[in-house]
């Protein structure tokens, strides 16, 4: 049996999605350093409790959600790692990439919530764009028309039907009419996300990891620039960088796992999202999710 580990992105969070890992080792220690490290409640928003005196009070915001998703799913890393379980393999979505570093090895989890804070300050702040999913859609015309339209790219290559559209509105909203599909629907989202648009955010967040130490992965990392298979700290590291403005490729990441042999995938995080992609994608995979004490024996 070849097991994946696979983390969600933004998306995924939802309120109350903490209390089912408070119950784990080293998780009040873990708010506290996210929470300390934000200069909010970190806990009281993944609550949907607010902190009103902060200005920043909605788990959807993006400067919240990703140190919230990185602190839940690293805690449940940490479990699976505690309990002697490991995977021949692993990968995330968009900022899902990030946890998938930390569960091989490449940092320890201040270093990844230090991260998770910059890299979701600098892409909220890089704000004028759009984002639009699209469902059900002949590839051949999406590629013609992405080519023929300036200001939009394929963000995320989820699956053969899914793919989510970023860039300039005008542009975003052009194609989306222009495309036959059976389903287009815009995005609540601060930017243009994986495109471009992202281009200065991507350059400090580029500076940024020069000054952050990585280790080799303890198994391989397939990222969202490139899935194809790394344990090297520099290829990890350059292919980061690049995160930022180039598109998430993860229908070619579960057709790469496809070909290493997976044949089990362990969605860890809230939601199931991934778990979906893959029933459709990978022929006979086994899916499971794993978002809380109970769902590891605890």
């Amino acid at each position: 049996m070849s097991i994946a580990w696979v983390f969600p992105g933004q998306g995924s969070q939802k309120n109350g999605m903490a209390e089912p890992v408070l119950s784990l080792p080293g998780a009040e220690e873990r708010f506290a350093l996210a929470s300390n490290l934000l200069g909010r409640d970190l806990l009281s928003i993944c609550r949907g409790e607010g902190a009103e005196t902060s200005g920043l009070s909605n788990l959807n915001d993006t400067r919240n959600t990703q140190p919230a998703l990185f602190a839940v799913e690293s805690l449940i890393v940490d479990e699976l790692l505690r309990q002697g379980r490991q995977p021949e393999l692993v990968a995330g979505h968009s900022l899902g990439e990030l946890v998938a570093l930390y569960a091989a090895g490449v940092f320890d989890a201040a270093t990844g919530l230090e991260l998770m804070q910059r890299r979701s300050e600098l892409m909220a702040s890089a704000g004028g764009g759009a984002m639009t999913a699209v469902i059900g859609f002949d590839r051949s015309q999406l590629e013609t028309l992405v080519n023929a339209t300036e200001g939009v790219v394929i963000a995320n290559d989820n699956s053969d039907a899914q793919v989510v559209l970023s860039g300039r509105p005008e542009a975003v909203n052009e194609l989306s009419q222009a495309l036959t599909c059976k389903r287009a629907i815009p995005l609540a989202v601060s930017g243009a996300f994986h495109s471009p648009f992202m281009a200065k955010a991507a350059e400090a967040f580029a500076s940024h990891l020069d000054g952050v130490a990585f280790e080799d992965a303890r198994f391989p990392v397939f990222s969202n620039t490139d899935p194809t298979p790394s344990r090297d700290a520099g290829e990890l590291k350059q292919r980061l960088r690049r995160q930022m403005t180039t598109g998430v490729r993860w229908r070619e990441t579960m057709a790469a796992m496809t070909s290493s042999g997976v044949d089990t995938m362990v969605e860890i995080g809230p939601g199931n999202v991934l778990s979906g992609l893959a029933k459709r994608a990978m022929k006979g995979v086994t899916t499971s999710q794993l978002a809380s004490a109970g769902d590891l024996g605890l």
